[in-house]
């Protein structure tokens, strides 16, 4: 477990969103410590998608406020929280399959380069001739992330060619190419096997070990139990409990609405 400071990356204070007259959040509030593996489990439907959409600004809150790095996160776009230094991977993997494994990363570079759509033209018309400074910079950076993750040897293949385990590998990479301060993993491990999840686990430990804030929703409590410094448990939208992985082990009402009697130390 990492040594954690003490102003939280993210404070979330009475979120809630409706959709009609469903709840997806509640009065959610919590805070994710700075350098933290922090969890967010619950069954399907407890909130957990909107919760991330939340935060991305794919969608808008009722009520409520997101705090992130002591500032007001009010940008309405998800690019300007991309700059801000906020990105996400997904449950269903996003690659373009046309794309090599290093034009993908250097897409997130572009994201953090040109955060608007005109910048880039403008920049794309002026540079001089040849390769631009800026573009050899960001091959750099997207080469070091793929030996990071293991990935460089990979450089040149179709990302649809890579193995299943390798393409969740390649989203991380592309998610780390922004820059973010924190990093949101939308059940990394989903279609992994035992192995590739063990190796998960140390890939998630590392990229928390480069200053970077996770939080980790996912379905597999080896997983969780095994790296997160601090878990928040959500049912029908609403908080449930908050602690470590002990404490979340042994409560009474995260084993009933969650975890089950087999899940329980």
């Amino acid at each position: 477990m990492a040594e954690l400071a003490n102003e939280p990356c993210l404070a979330i204070e009475g979120l809630t969103k409706r959709f009609g007259g469903f709840y997806a959040l509640n009065d959610l509030t919590m805070a994710v410590a700075q350098g933290a593996i922090h969890a967010v489990i619950g069954p399907n439907g407890a909130g957990k998608t909107t919760f991330f959409n939340l935060i991305t600004g794919v969608l808008t809150a009722d009520t409520g406020r997101i705090v992130f790095e002591g500032r007001l996160l009010d940008e309405a776009r998800p690019s300007r929280r991309t700059v801000r230094g906020i990105a996400r991977t997904f449950q269903n993997i996003r690659l373009f399959p046309q794309l090599t494994v290093l034009e993908t990363v250097m897409i997130g570079e572009h994201c953090r380069y040109y955060p608007s759509i005109l910048k880039g033209l403008r920049d794309l018309l002026y540079r001089p001739f040849g390769e631009a400074e800026d573009e050899r910079v960001m091959r750099g950076n997207a080469l070091e992330l793929l030996e990071f993750l293991g990935l460089a040897d990979q450089r040149d293949q179709k990302a649809s060619d890579l193995p299943y385990g390798d393409q969740r590998k390649l989203e991380m990479a592309r998610a780390l190419a922004t820059r973010p301060r924190l990093l949101l993993l939308d059940e990394p491990a989903a279609g992994l096997n035992p192995h590739e999840t063990e190796h998960l686990d140390e890939v998630i430990t590392r990229i928390r070990d480069r200053g970077v804030t996770i939080i980790l929703v996912e379905h597999d409590m080896g997983l969780v139990m095994g790296i997160s410094d601090r878990i928040t448990v959500l049912n029908f939208g609403t908080r449930i409990a908050d602690g470590n992985p002990r404490e979340i082990q042994d409560d009474p009402a995260v084993i009933e609405a969650y975890l089950g009697e087999d899940e329980a130390p």
